[in-house]
């Protein structure tokens, strides 16, 4: 049994404790962004795939994730080497490239709603994982929205027949969304509770992840069927190191129990280093500001230079986590 499931049932079975708090890191942005996924060296030329595969390895060397998503060609690649044989880390698979993440230069899909796609065929993933990532979002459009969920429908018939499991990523659409007088989170919790309440338990995901509203929007899902469905947060996708985290203490205070994070997503000077960071939140219980101070020393010791100076790093500024501080300190 693999660490995630000791976790995954001890959550479900409402003895949860800081240590079950499930990391994935996620390293699919090849799917994304194709040859600019990797990034620059330090000569401005953009880093190859071997080079993008190193991330990956030193995080599951460092025992820090609980999951490692990446596209079907890298997992490949680490099936062959034999990596996960020797961890405790899970493998995962984005099983969908949706439009709206084809963020490749030059390109203009984000600007429009996601259609569904999938570039990986099941019966090929399940060989090298037993795990996936399904995305999707909601744009309060009934086409867009039917379509959305008929694909996710035929996704989990194929899913369930070759024996794969998969944790659901529902997030916030790259563009705005019309939901009248309510809040969006609060239409997101309806449509997606409601999607998952015709689902059969051997269907259903192991965890949802979805964009941090607040609070309230988290509490509500939590609480909502807490022995059948696990919630949790998608990556930072803006502010500093200090909002990074304190979006993470908050999430977690109000009952998501999972979260992804991604370099794509919230760039860091080093992941390994972040991730610590991230279990220094949620394990001991050290404040957002205590532990960005304590990355900062982590990074000077490594010999890295930060992206922003301690002290711009550590100001809160995103309105949404300012507001709620606090109440969560």
């Amino acid at each position: 049994m693999r660490r995630i499931d000791e976790k995954l049932a001890k959550i479900a079975q409402g003895r949860y404790g800081p240590r079950d708090f499930i990391l994935t890191f996620c390293k699919d942005a090849d799917l994304l962004c194709g040859c600019s996924a990797a990034g620059r060296d330090e000569n401005g030329r953009l880093r190859n795939a071997p080079a993008y595969r190193a991330d990956m390895r030193r995080v599951i060397e460092s025992d820090l994730a609980d999951i490692v998503l990446s596209s079907l060609s890298n997992a490949e690649v680490f099936s062959e080497e034999g990596i996960y044989a020797r961890s405790n880390v899970t493998p995962a698979v984005r099983l969908t490239d949706n439009t709206d993440i084809w963020l490749v230069r030059g390109g203009r899909y984000a600007q429009f709603p996601a259609m569904p796609f999938r570039s990986s065929r099941l019966e090929n993933v399940r060989p090298v994982a037993n795990l996936g990532l399904y995305a999707l979002g909601f744009y309060n459009d009934i086409d867009i929205d039917h379509a959305t969920l008929r694909a996710y429908a035929e996704f989990r018939q194929v899913a369930a027949s070759v024996g794969l499991r998969h944790f659901l990523r529902v997030a916030d659409p790259p563009i705005p969304v019309d939901t009248g007088t309510e809040e969006y989170g609060a239409y997101r919790n309806d449509v997606l509770t409601r999607s998952l309440a015709g689902v059969a338990s051997k269907e259903r995901p192991l965890f949802v992840e979805v964009g941090y509203h607040g609070p309230r929007a988290m509490e509500e899902l939590a609480d909502w069927d807490p022995t059948r469905v696990i919630f949790g947060l998608t990556g930072c996708k803006q502010g500093t190191t200090r909002d990074c985290l304190e979006r993470l203490a908050q999430g977690e205070r109000y009952g998501a129990r999972t979260a992804s994070f991604s370099r794509l997503d919230f760039p860091c000077e080093e992941p390994v280093l972040m991730m610590r960071a991230m279990r220094r939140v949620v394990r001991e219980g050290m404040s957002s500001r205590e532990a960005v101070q304590a990355y900062h020393a982590d990074l000077e010791v490594a010999g890295l230079p930060p992206i922003r100076p301690l002290q711009e790093d550590m100001e809160l500024t995103v309105p949404l986590l300012s507001r709620n501080h606090s109440r969560a300190a």
